[in-house]
């Protein structure tokens, strides 16, 4: 497994902030007719902060300097119902959005994973499955934080500078020029330390995604790590990205600590300065006592948004982050899409055909196989046999369009896959992959996966057709069982079965078996046999396989060597030409071994 500075996820490209608005921004679109009540709500809530520091003027010019109650009654109503209307406004506020931002949130989500989910599988084979799924969850929230909640923030705070400094003015307009004077300094202090914030946000979010993508793969593993006593080597992995993460928080607290102490400084010295100033107009009757002691505190309550606005950066630089993995996500393009015209099929017949197909894996150098043709017809049984790496998953890959050939064409029933809708093919397909695919659910939901409107009684017959009905009675809860992170809880035959009994329930005329009884026992592979024979029965049936003992029976044999076909034919005429697949049947047949040389090189098998 990786290790050091290799298992960190790469830095993406940097990203402007006019650049996440346009990306991201139209995802707000459903939503936006409820941001204007919600600008209500902010101004609202501005207003009456406003008005309930005015109210301590009351107090003290009104009540306490003239020593008169009389007005304490209306006043004390007065700040009452300004709180309960303050919560009740607050309230909306906080609840609207939330709802926006949560629903923004989902929208964003969505369009990510749909997008993640349609991208070829060498574009995500180049990534880390735990960084992929850091991308999907924290680095969306931090550009809605961006996008929705820091606008809303920055709004709220240019709403309070308005209502306070109107009050400052109101109040005593020299004085209130001298005060905001020092506010151009905020913004000085934050642009100086955003370079710096936008740095560490960077390689949080990048230390973030390896922590995630580290903890995944080792999770993921978990029966090789222990079996291998590898514990505290994958402890000691997951331990280097968490200091490199705590590092990161580090220099992020770093920065933040020596902003904060210089901005406090420049509030003080403005406040410091308007007391002075304001004592000398108390004494000269130029203002109150209860103006001045409102006034320092409109300023105290300004200078907090402004500073909100200085350090505002902080928070888009973490939005930016995380837009910037999100981005370098959106912008990889799948290599397999539908044609404008694409045709859509119904039910094929299941002809499949290759015609001088040859094939390169993006950036290989040796090519994964080269001017293949076969065919395939409805019934028959087509056998691919060779050495590993040889091109026979390659091949299966190019039935399913999971690539397109770099020459050559791959056909269905006559039309070449490049012209059908990829989704009307793939129902036209059922895969028995060499790794069992069972996910996290019910038994039912798994059998069902490929036909999700399958009856009850659908899905109980295609489990008894693969042999599975038996084992599904004894568990637990039948078909309700909970099978389980990728079906761990069933054993390797038993999810090979639920595997065929999906394949029966989709019912489509091609059938492709990736090494299917790989991993099992003799007497499970036995067992498997006359379910596998049910479901090939009548559909075009293209088999890969090392064990030759389980492709003797098919209607022809193509034997690959480098990606080339080498020989093919039905098994005893290839046993008859007494070349590489001969050669390697001697293995599978001891009584011929003791008679046929082994060759020096390598053969299939």
């Amino acid at each position: 497994m990786p290790s050091g500075e290799g298992a960190l996820v790469a830095a993406t490209p940097p990203v402007s902030v006019r650049e996440i608005l346009r990306r991201f921004w139209p995802d707000a679109r459903p939503f936006r007719r409820w941001i204007p009540l919600g600008l209500v709500f902010i101004a609202l809530g501005a207003a009456i902060e406003t008005a309930e520091i005015w109210i301590f003027k009351l107090v003290v010019d009104d009540v306490l300097v003239p020593g008169d109650l009389g007005p304490l009654v209306w006043i004390a109503l007065l700040y009452v119902g300004l709180t309960v209307a303050g919560g009740l406004i607050s309230f909306a506020d906080d609840y609207l959005a939330t709802w926006l931002g949560e629903r923004f949130l989902q929208r964003m989500r969505r369009r990510l994973f749909a997008h993640v989910q349609k991208l070829s599988l060498d574009v995500l084979d180049r990534r880390r499955l735990g960084d992929v799924i850091a991308r999907l969850t924290s680095d969306v929230q931090a550009i809605e934080s961006f996008v929705l909640s820091g606008v809303a923030d920055a709004l709220s705070a240019i709403l309070r500078i308005l209502f306070f400094s109107a009050a400052l003015f109101y109040l005593q307009w020299d004085l209130a020029l001298v005060a905001l004077i020092v506010t151009p300094l905020f913004l000085v202090v934050a642009r100086r330390f955003s370079r710096l914030i936008k740095h560490a946000s960077r390689e949080k979010r990048r230390r973030s995604g390896s922590l995630s993508a580290v903890a995944e793969e080792s999770l993921g593993n978990q029966a090789l790590v222990q079996a291998s006593n590898r514990e505290a080597a994958e402890l000691e992995r997951f331990e280097r990205e968490n200091e490199g993460m705590i590092q990161a928080e580090l220099a992020s607290t770093r920065i933040r600590g020596l902003f904060s102490p210089m901005v406090a400084l420049i509030e003080l010295g403005g406040v410091m300065l308007v007391l002075i100033l304001g004592t000398v107009a108390v004494t000269e009757d130029r203002l109150t006592l209860g103006g001045l002691l409102v006034f320092i505190t409109y300023l105290t309550q300004l200078y907090g948004p402004v500073r909100d606005l200085g350090s505002l950066s902080n928070t888009i630089f973490k939005a930016a982050a995380g837009a910037e993995r999100v981005i370098e996500l959106l912008d990889e393009q799948p290599r397999i899409s539908d044609k404008p015209d694409a045709k859509r099929l119904g039910r094929a017949r299941g002809v499949v055909e290759l015609e001088q197909v040859s094939f390169s894996y993006p950036g290989a150098e040796d090519a994964a196989l080269v001017d293949v043709s076969l065919r395939a017809a409805p019934g028959e049984t087509v056998a691919l046999v060779g050495t590993s790496g040889a091109g026979k998953s390659t091949l299966a890959k190019l039935l399913l369009r999971f690539y397109d050939p770099d020459t050559g064409a791959v056909r269905l029933d006559g039309h070449d896959l490049r012209d059908l809708e990829l989704v009307s093919l793939r129902h036209n397909m059922a895969i028995l992959l060499q790794e069992t695919l069972v996910l996290h659910g019910t038994v039912r939901e798994n059998i069902a996966y490929a036909r999700p409107d399958a009856t009850g009684e659908a899905v109980r017959a295609a489990a008894r057709a693969a042999g599975a009905d038996v084992f599904i009675a004894q568990l637990p809860d039948g078909y309700d069982t909970d099978v389980g992170e990728r079906g761990r809880r069933l054993s390797g035959g038993q999810r090979q079965r639920v595997a065929i009994a999906r394949a029966l329930l989709a019912d489509a005329p091609v059938l492709i078996l990736d090494e299917p009884s790989t991993g099992l026992d003799a007497e499970a592979r036995s067992a498997l046999l006359e379910p596998l024979r049910r479901l090939m029965r009548d559909r075009t049936t293209i088999v890969i396989s090392h064990d030759l003992l389980t492709v003797r029976d098919a209607d022809q044999i193509v034997v690959l060597e480098a990606g080339r076909v080498v020989e093919r034919g039905r098994h005893a005429e290839l046993i008859t030409a007494e070349g590489p697949y001969s050669r390697v049947w001697a293995l599978h047949d001891p009584e011929r071994a003791e008679t046929t040389p082994l060759p020096d090189q390598a053969v299939p098998g």
